[in-house]
């Protein structure tokens, strides 16, 4: 029953159905092999109790900051600033635009929004610098995932929401992978430069010229420190940081008079649509997670990995896999959503670590976001750089083998990612 439910789902989401509706419609089916008589109690229980969890609130918080960051005219120097720090090197406008990913991961934390505003601002430029359409799109692409890696990430506080697990140390077991993930891109950034000869359009910039870039981008650069600072501190939770964070970008848009009113109320409406987004796709996941529990798939697909216990990074390996394979054909909360749930068990009787767990499945739905035939990012770099989806799936292959390097290194060495949230505890 539970695999014909399954595929009802996969049709409808190949038939580009959206996936709340597809969600909704799977459950509805369940039961009416199940008792229909339940299923108007049911549904509207688990629908609205999937999104009824005050660590949620942090979503529209951290969204309506960065809305605000933007709205304000902050995170543009963010951009300035990446552009006086390395914008004079050879292949420039590359470093530029992975600089700006790991910035503007501690503004939104969303590799669909930096894919979008990065890929209108700086694939043109990076063409003029002699890039290929391809590549610059690819590297938009792939230089976005920093941003749920990195705190803030809405992918990590919905699976703390799922599993009780402390958000601020997955905040900080996520900076080592997404620095490092920075690093590789420069690398690759750098080796494309020198094969291509691509040649700089910029002065080497002056002390003064550092500066000033710094001071005037400084109001954006300690958003995302006050946020991890004020979590792993104990003080707030994630949700009272969204306040937090919320009131200090009013503040600072307000003194700083780049904040209109009509920009607020701008901020306002977008945050409401895009959490309204989120919080459907939760709450119809949630109806189908409760039907999984109840036909105990968890029980039964934990029984599967008995064997294998004495091994916990095989499993993360399988889990790894699953999640992948997942999250090319889901969306991504989704997939999150319905997979946490059966994956926890298993961690836990192979005494693996949540929050590595976390950070595996977080980076495996962020790298899926990259991954054809689904994958968000790739449709939204297409089509702000105007180039065909094939090129597009054959461009991005290289930064898919970059990310799963990464994510390689943390399933095999699990202090890659637990060193910091063990040094600081």
């Amino acid at each position: 029953m539970i695999v014909s439910v399954l595929l009802v789902l996969l049709f409808n989401l190949f038939l580009g159905v959206p996936i709340f509706i597809s969600l909704l419609v799977s459950s509805i089916l369940f039961f009416f092999f199940l008792d229909t008589e339940i299923a108007f109690r049911i549904i509207p229980q688990q629908f609205f109790s999937g999104i009824d969890s005050f660590s949620l609130m942090a979503i529209p918080l951290f969204i309506l900051a960065g809305n605000l960051l933007n709205e304000s005219g902050l995170t543009p120097k963010l951009m300035s600033l990446s552009k006086v720090l390395v914008g004079h090197l050879k292949g420039g406008t590359g470093y530029v635009n992975i600089i700006s990913s790991i910035f503007f991961s501690g503004v939104n934390g969303s590799a669909v929004a930096d894919t979008s505003v990065l890929g209108t601002l700086l694939v043109p430029a990076m063409k003029k610098e002699g890039y290929s359409v391809g590549f610059a799109a690819s590297l938009t692409a792939g230089s976005s995932l920093i941003g749920p890696i990195i705190p803030p990430s809405i992918f990590m506080i919905i699976y703390a929401s799922l599993t009780n697990t402390p958000v601020g140390d997955l905040f900080l077991a996520g900076i080592t992978p997404g620095l490092t993930l920075g690093v590789i891109l420069f690398i690759a950034n750098w080796r494309y430069a020198e094969i291509n000869e691509l040649k700089s359009f910029r002065c080497k910039p002056s002390l003064k010229h550092v500066f000033t870039a710094i001071v005037q981008a400084f109001p954006a650069l300690i958003a995302p420190i006050l946020i991890v600072l004020s979590i792993i501190s104990g003080f707030v939770t994630p949700a009272e940081s969204g306040s937090i964070i919320v009131l200090y970008t009013l503040i600072i848009g307000l003194v700083l008079r780049t904040l209109k009113w009509s920009s607020i109320l701008k901020a306002f409406i977008d945050t409401a649509k895009l959490t309204t987004a989120i919080f459907v796709v939760i709450a119809s996941s949630s109806v189908l997670t409760w039907l999984l529990g109840f036909a105990q798939v968890p029980a039964a697909f934990t029984s599967l990995f008995i064997p294998f216990f004495e091994s916990p990074t095989i499993i993360l390996f399988v889990l790894s896999g699953i999640t992948f394979f997942v999250g090319m054909l889901m969306e991504e909360v989704s997939a999150l959503i319905l997979l946490t749930p059966v994956f926890i068990p298993i961690a836990t009787y192979a005494g693996i670590d949540p929050i590595h767990l976390g950070i595996v499945v977080t980076m495996n739905i962020t790298i899926a976001l990259i991954t054809p035939p689904m994958g968000a990012c790739l449709y939204v770099a297409s089509a702000v750089s105007k180039i065909d989806l094939e090129i597009m799936f054959r461009e991005i292959i290289p930064f898919i083998f970059y990310a799963l390097l990464i994510l390689l290194l943390v399933i095999l060495v699990p202090d890659f990612v637990l060193f910091i949230p063990k040094e600081l505890n």
